[in-house]
């Protein structure tokens, strides 16, 4: 049976980042707020498919298509956001031990990683996500279109980087390399730390 998921609360350093105002990070909040909501709406409404609903589904159009699709969205925005606000409110600088060993390992050198990001990042149209490829046991920046675009199997993402418009546009207008340069300079590098920990040992 389905349960009601809650917005989580995030760390009050979200709230005073270096470069990107408490004005967008109270709005890009309300919108992961409306992920959650929607997110559980869509499952309340499968939870009554029945008869027709599901005899009659269909790949051009169908309710149950519909919700699918559209719960795949919601979530994605649910995960996606929960990431980013999460390792967001720390002071940039490089990761711990490890993860740089890692980052310089796959990328060559830290300070191309970050190049690596900053074009991932201007290619991208809604995501960008640094994540852990289980079977190739290395680091690779993902592109990702939209909140259920470009989903890549065994990666668990470390970083996410949000690029859709509503991330950066009060602050940066369509300055987007400025506003990347910003989120970088606010990651809490240890909790992005602890989140490849537990990659490595497939704890999550």
């Amino acid at each position: 049976m389905f349960t009601k998921i809650s917005a989580k609360q995030f760390a009050p350093a979200l709230f005073s980042l270096t470069g990107i105002s408490k004005k967008t990070v109270e709005e890009h909040l309300k919108l992961y707020q409306g992920y959650v909501n929607k997110y559980n709406e869509i499952n309340e409404k499968l939870q009554t498919i029945n008869g027709d609903g599901l005899t009659k589904a269909n790949q051009v159009y169908s309710q149950i298509r519909e919700l699918k699709t559209e719960l795949s969205f919601a979530w994605g925005g649910v995960v996606n956001h929960e990431i980013y606000f999460g390792h967001l409110g720390g002071k940039g600088g490089r990761p711990p031990g490890e993860l740089l060993k890692q980052i310089k390992t796959d990328f060559g050198s830290w300070d191309h990683y970050l190049k690596d990001l900053q074009a991932t990042g201007m290619a991208a149209r809604g995501w960008v996500w640094t994540g852990w490829n289980q079977r190739e046991s290395r680091l690779i920046n993902y592109l990702g279109d939209s909140q259920n675009t470009y989903l890549v199997w065994e990666v668990k993402p470390i970083v996410a980087l949000d690029v859709y418009e509503h991330a950066y546009f009060i602050d940066y207008g369509v300055n987007r390399a400025g506003y990347i340069d910003a989120f970088v300079n606010n990651l809490d590098w240890q909790v992005v730390g602890d989140r490849f920990s537990r990659c490595q040992c497939d704890c999550e």
